[in-house]
């Protein structure tokens, strides 16, 4: 579609050139009637790829998933009412988790806003709380600056998504189209160059500590900054830890990376918070699932926090040096700034504090053990599709064991790699998000890790693959259960297994069958039930890339994710397994 900026366009025309020029090449959305109109000129660009998908939820997930594989903004579109409520979870989920998104909703014509009109919803009030901006456009001619506010809000500063509202009639009016736009944006200014006073502090905290962590959180990745925290990391010598929301950032094979901090933890990563004398905390928030009882975590440490986003810092944990601004910025200065001192002739010893650790480490190795009954465990799987898949494979995940297990069992050697839900812990998410990343990379080989509940809750993007010619490869973890739920009613509610058995496990009759389902939704279906078919079963699905292939790997059902701090406990109280008393004890720092 071609315009010249004095040319008269419509607003639909107008929305489908802005998103054009603020350089969109994906998006995912249903039409519908208020959104209708948009869709006329998206059926004539040659520079947009609409994807047709089933349920505006998966519209959402995949465009995080797109976002997060790309860096770039993820785009999706869907009309009034139950439409732009459907894109609420993954609104939420994208704002949990700071994922540059645009949501782009029809609305009701200007004049019935307000009369309870046919699917008419209020989705700029729904979503005030869990967007970091939305707009309703009132004017035609307001369409491309506020594309381009949209985009650059989305995309700078800490991400995450946008929505634009526009009524039916704004995209039925006739206005003039010019490009670029002037921003209008007062009070937008997200602070990126962290204050130099406060980076010296820190690098003097940095070289006396004797027990420090870098305890890396999602910021990092999302600041592009994963070769800056090595420079750091290894100039320094501290241990590392990732958090769910930051695998990938720091290799697993990193002799200085510890793992994973949390709920779910390893031992190692969990004791290394907890015992230290300093946390360099880089782009993480101290998120509840980290921190066990808060008044209880890391209770020697003094804290380094350093964010884009000023709220977060002393939100949770007060910080004794807060360093606001970009998370590359951050670390590059403070290589600098620790270089000084150390050439200044300040660096403490940290060797007792590393043969500390390494005993945990050697103590407490990542493990599972098999079924009594001799069924497939659960862990030995996702290791293996890790494993056969390699390190430069993106692995999206649901929400649940599986998660964990993925999270724990795969290793992470390079940033972008590893997609979840993390905040929202949103089930359902693994398979458009695994899309989303196919489309935004299509020659990386990507593996939705699922569970039977999640898997059934979105499956039907597979049909949009197969249409689309989008080969991911999907892994469901088959328990026969809500994994997670059933776990916590064998761990607290003696074994009650209320309304978490889903039928999807008895070889008598499965409901579904997901090799069936499968097939009729134009995948390749496979099943996986012992240990010597698991290889060749993987290789298989690696081998067919002309269709999505989805593999029920039927696995035991009472297999737990350990280690374990139970919820609302403290960190200390960390479990290695179950029957086993608390890791920490007689050797407390």
């Amino acid at each position: 579609m071609s315009a010249t900026p004095s040319e008269a366009l419509t607003g639909a025309q107008s929305l489908v050139r802005s998103l054009e020029s603020v350089g969109c090449e994906v998006m995912f959305g249903i039409p519908g009637g208020a959104i209708l109109p948009a869709y006329d000129p998206i059926f004539d660009s040659t520079k947009l790829r609409h994807i047709l998908v089933r349920h505006e939820q998966g519209a959402g997930h995949a465009a995080e998933g797109y976002a997060q594989a790309t860096g770039r903004v993820g785009v999706c579109m869907a009309t009034s009412g139950p439409g732009a409520t459907n894109l609420v979870t993954p609104i939420a989920d994208a704002y949990m988790d700071s994922v540059p998104m645009v949501a782009i909703t029809g609305q009701v014509p200007s004049a019935a806003i307000g009369t309870d009109a046919f699917q008419e919803a209020d989705i700029c009030g729904i979503t005030m709380p869990i967007t970091k901006h939305n707009f309703l456009v009132q004017h035609v001619d307001d369409i491309p600056r506020t594309i381009a506010e949209a985009f650059h809000i989305a995309s700078t500063g800490r991400p995450g998504p946008v929505l634009v509202d526009i009524p039916k009639d704004i995209l039925q009016s006739a206005g003039a189209f010019s490009w670029p736009p002037v921003l209008d944006l007062p009070g937008y200014h997200p602070t990126t160059r962290p204050h130099a006073k406060q980076v010296r502090e820190a690098a003097r905290l940095i070289a006396e500590a004797k027990r420090p962590v870098l305890y890396v959180g999602g910021g990092v990745l999302k600041a592009r900054a994963a070769a800056e925290l090595r420079v750091l990391a290894e100039l320094t010598g501290i241990p590392v830890v990732t958090t769910l929301m930051a695998r990938g950032a720091f290799p697993d094979s990193h002799p200085q990376h510890l793992g994973m901090p949390g709920m779910h933890g390893s031992v190692a990563a969990v004791t290394s918070l907890q015992k230290s004398d300093l946390l360099i905390c880089l782009g993480a928030r101290f998120d509840d699932r980290v921190t066990g009882k808060l008044s209880t975590f890391a209770p020697g440490a003094k804290v380094i926090h350093a964010d884009i986003d000023p709220a977060e810092i002393s939100k949770n944990r007060t910080a004794d040096v807060p360093i606001v601004g970009d998370c590359r910025e951050t670390l590059a200065d403070l290589v600098v700034a620790v270089q000084e001192v150390y050439a200044a002739g300040t660096r403490a010893d940290i060797t007792a504090w590393w043969k500390q650790l390494d005993g945990y480490r050697t103590t407490y190795p990542r493990g599972y053990d098999w079924p009594e009954d001799g069924q497939l465990a659960p862990q030995y799987v996702i290791e293996r599709i890790g494993k056969i898949a390699g390190p430069d494979a993106i692995y999206a995940s649901g929400v649940g064991q599986h998660q964990m297990w993925a999270a724990q069992f795969i290793d992470y050697e390079n940033p972008y790699t590893w997609l979840n839900s993390g905040g929202a812990g949103t089930m359902g998410y693994a398979v458009p998000a695994a899309m989303g990343a196919k489309v935004g990379r299509p020659d990386t080989t990507v593996w939705a890790i699922d569970g039977d509940g999640c898997f059934q809750m979105t499956n039907q993007e597979l049909v949009t693959c197969a249409i689309e010619g989008i080969p991911i490869k999907v892994a469901i973890i088959n328990n026969g259960n809500l994994g997670m739920v059933r776990q916590w009613q064998t761990l607290f509610y003696e074994g009650r297994y209320s309304n978490t058995g889903l039928n999807t496990h008895s070889n008598a009759r499965r409901l579904p069958d997901f090799v069936k389902l499968a097939d009729a939704m134009g995948c390749m279906g496979l099943r996986c039930e012992s240990r010597d078919e698991v290889d060749a079963t993987i290789e298989k699905a690696m081998a067919i890339n002309d269709m999505p292939v989805v593999i029920d790997f039927v696995v035991g059902e009472d297999a737990m994710v350990w280690p374990m701090v139970p919820a609302g406990t403290s960190n200390d109280e960390i479990l290695a397994a179950r029957d086993t008393r608390p890791v920490f004890g007689e050797d407390q720092v």
